[in-house]
């Protein structure tokens, strides 16, 4: 069973910093709306929680430059 870490911290309302063993990332929005997270390793996901067992997400890659 492999070990995992993940830590989500609150920075402002509606703003939150998630950190994990590999990336960080910002997520903001939520609660009553699209919420939006960015990523370390250039993922950009749009997400949204829709009426019942629904939901949406979309997910975009991006490259870094290095």
């Amino acid at each position: 069973m492999p070990i995992t870490f993940r830590k989500s911290f609150r920075i402002l309302p509606g703003v939150r910093l998630n950190i994990n063993r590999r990336s960080w990332s910002i997520t903001t929005g939520g609660r009553n709306g699209p919420r939006r997270t960015t990523s370390s390793t250039g993922r950009r996901t749009t997400s949204m929680d829709l009426p019942g067992p629904f939901g949406w997400r979309k997910t975009t890659r991006t490259r870094k430059s290095r």
